[in-house]
């Protein structure tokens, strides 16, 4: 993999990076030293141009999809036939320490969830990597999505689980000011006065982010 190729998935340049595979075709299908793909680095710099080009020409070219890269772009038929060939896929790791489901948590959709915990992937998995996280944490950090959160829940993933320097899934629903989130988190159970490693609370990220109300109704909560 050319690093200079790299730089142009990260910056979105997605007509130079159609030019360098013109020159180039093996670059679509480069990886990095830990192995993982220009796709999904595409979609990790959230570069949609990128990441459509990149499946147009893999596509076109009869590349099939890992069971990272399904994960990640949401292509649930690709998924299912993998899964179904290879059950154990849907607890392995990446080359940068996700499972599928972490992936599918983050930038997937909720079908993509679906189908791997109807496969059996695991809800209390953390990552191989410095966040040390559960799909979970993923969702909320990333996606965002109130309905992939919610499959994740009632998964059994818990609402309290710690990632690396204390952070629970909540802290991440404060962060961005998604009350609604925060408040499907707390039904389940989320501590609200958790603090992290360094002794800060959610409300003390929303606050910190100028979300005054929901930093006040967090601390109006009662103690667990």
């Amino acid at each position: 993999m050319s690093a200079a190729f790299l730089r142009l998935i990260q910056s979105g340049a997605t007509a130079e990076v159609a030019d360098a595979i013109q020159n180039d075709p093996g670059l679509a299908n480069s990886r990095d030293p830990q192995g993982v793909s220009m796709l999904l680095w595409s979609v990790y710099c959230g570069q949609d141009l990128v990441r459509n080009f990149l499946l147009s020409r893999l596509f076109a070219d009869g590349s099939h999809l890992d069971i990272f890269e399904a994960a990640a772009t949401g292509d649930v038929a690709q998924l299912r036939f993998l899964l179904q060939a290879e059950p154990e896929l849907a607890n392995s790791f990446s080359g940068d320490g996700w499972t599928p489901l972490h992936l599918a948590a983050a930038f997937g959709t909720p079908e993509t969830v679906s189908t791997l915990l109807a496969a059996g992937a695991r809800v209390d998995a953390f990552s191989r990597n410095p966040q040390q996280n559960q799909p979970l944490h993923a969702a909320l950090a990333l996606g965002k999505n109130p309905q992939t959160i919610r499959l994740l829940l009632d998964a059994g993933a818990s609402a309290n689980t710690t990632q690396a320097g204390g952070f629970t899934p909540l802290f991440s629903a404060a962060i961005a000011n998604r009350k609604d989130l925060v408040e499907m988190l707390l039904a389940e159970g989320a501590d609200p006065h958790h603090k992290t490693d360094q002794g800060k609370t959610a409300a003390d990220f929303a606050r910190e982010r100028s979300h005054a109300d929901l930093a006040g109704w967090l601390e109006s909560q009662p103690r667990l």
